[in-house]
């Protein structure tokens, strides 16, 4: 029996049987066998001291690492288990969804009336209810979102709701332009003004914020020793249909009211376009629901869209003892010596944060200008304090100087249609930044 044990043991099928003459408290209690005069003991100085404390902080530390659960932030979405969904026999209300099950969704229930109410925005849960709020027929408003067509998508760009234009790319490729027409532009400004104009933006966002502007987005890094810029590639496509959707539910609105409202200020490609559109090679960036660029609503849906991105990178930066803006899709960080040295491994925690929060950099502008060189933000010189650079000062006063001699109409080459109010509000951001040379913009149009 005692062999048989033996190869047990061996084998890995379990240790052999106790010996049941031996009593288990006194094995419990007994003292551990002292090694045989042939068998080295571990060593037991200051060196195996230190090893032993350091494996009991590494055991420490992964005990607490296990343990840290993240907390949701006031800012993210609820969970979905407060997420309440009815099926009726009947429609509740008009264009209510159908049920894959039979019976019609109930989608007006999850909403929250109070945060609403706390932000003193209007409250509405049916269609119904919007059409009210924005003073147009409900059918009209089904209009307004394709509701009745196949896909809930234009049928070509006939009977979109938007006028369609490329234009060129500075770094190159062709950008689209989609310009709401005046119904559904009308229905955008008011969702602007009575919604989106309450909801206040991160404090790092300069573009499109009432009294920010591109002097206030650079005015954090004047005089800095370093600074980094980047681009966000294709920003407003980049917010799409679902992400719009959150922001109307983060507000308070239930889910019938956000789907409608994400229908109004989304857009798509009809299903048949031009020749001119199809041979754009940046089309793909423009196939799937998402922020039209030209819609009114489209800039401050993606302040709130890049909320969380704000939040991280500016405190991020301010980790490394860092200044952090945004002004629209341009980012931009800047610092001192310390912020210099820590770059190596400051870009590619940014790079890992635009990832995580959906967003994607231009490879080509990542800029690290030192305070040797010229350093502008949003096209204004920072080095030692605000000021317009030579360029935009000349190309302005060329275009002055050929008003004067060949006419306004010669020079309206972006085809504005209150060109003058266009050139004095050039040259009133000139003035602001550098008054001397505005006085001498002023007397040129005058």
């Amino acid at each position: 029996m005692g062999l048989f044990d033996w190869v047990r043991g061996l084998l890995g099928f379990g240790n052999p049987a106790p010996n049941p003459v031996e009593s288990p408290v006194e094995t419990k209690n007994a003292p551990l066998p002292t090694p045989a005069s042939g068998v080295a003991s571990p060593p037991s100085g200051p060196a195996s001291s230190r090893r032993d404390r350091g494996v009991t902080r590494s055991r420490e530390f992964r005990r607490s690492r296990s343990a840290i659960q993240l907390r949701t932030l006031r800012f993210q979405l609820r969970p979905r288990s407060d997420l309440r969904t009815t099926v009726q026999d009947r429609a509740h209300y008009r264009f209510a969804r159908p049920s894959v099950e039979g019976g019609f969704l109930d989608l007006t229930q999850s909403g929250d009336t109070g945060n609403l109410e706390q932000l003193s925005l209007p409250v509405f849960r049916t269609p119904e209810e919007i059409a009210g709020w924005l003073q147009i027929p409900l059918g009209q408003l089904a209009w307004l979102v394709h509701r009745f067509d196949e896909d809930q998508k234009a049928g070509d760009e006939k009977t979109s709701h938007y006028w369609y234009r490329l234009i060129p790319k500075r770094s190159g490729g062709q950008r689209l332009i989609e310009a709401p027409k005046a119904k559904l532009k009308r229905a955008q400004w008011q969702i602007l003004d009575g919604i989106l104009s309450k909801v206040p933006a991160h404090r790092a966002a300069h573009g499109f914020v009432a009294s920010r502007s591109i002097l206030t987005n650079a005015t954090p890094h004047v005089g800095q020793r370093v600074i980094v810029k980047l681009d966000l590639e294709n920003f407003y496509p980049s917010v799409t249909f679902n992400r719009v959707v959150a922001i109307f539910r983060s507000l308070g609105y239930c889910r019938e009211a956000a789907i409608w409202l994400g229908r109004l200020t989304t857009t798509t490609l009809p299903r048949r376009i031009s020749p001119e559109l199809s041979r754009c090679a940046d089309l793909n960036d423009y196939r799937g629901r998402r922020l039209p660029q030209g819609a009114p609503t489209s800039p401050a849906l993606a302040n709130l869209s890049a909320f969380a991105l704000d939040l991280r990178l500016s405190g991020l930066a301010r980790s490394f003892h860092a200044n952090y803006s945004r002004y629209a899709d341009d980012i931009t960080f800047s610092g001192d010596d310390r912020f210099l040295r820590s770059l190596a491994v400051f870009i590619p925690l940014v790079k890992t944060i635009l990832k995580s929060e959906r967003f994607r950099a231009n490879r080509r502008k990542w800029r690290v200008i030192r305070n040797n060189q010229r350093q502008t933000v949003t096209g204004v010189v920072v080095n030692a304090r605000p000021n317009v650079t030579r360029r935009n000062y000349d190309r302005l006063k060329a275009i002055l100087t050929n008003c004067i001699r060949r006419g306004a109409s010669t020079q309206n080459h972006s085809q504005h249609k209150q060109f003058a109010a266009h050139l004095l509000g050039r040259i009133a951001q000139v003035s602001h930044l550098n008054a001397e040379r505005g006085q001498k913009l002023y007397a040129l149009y005058s």
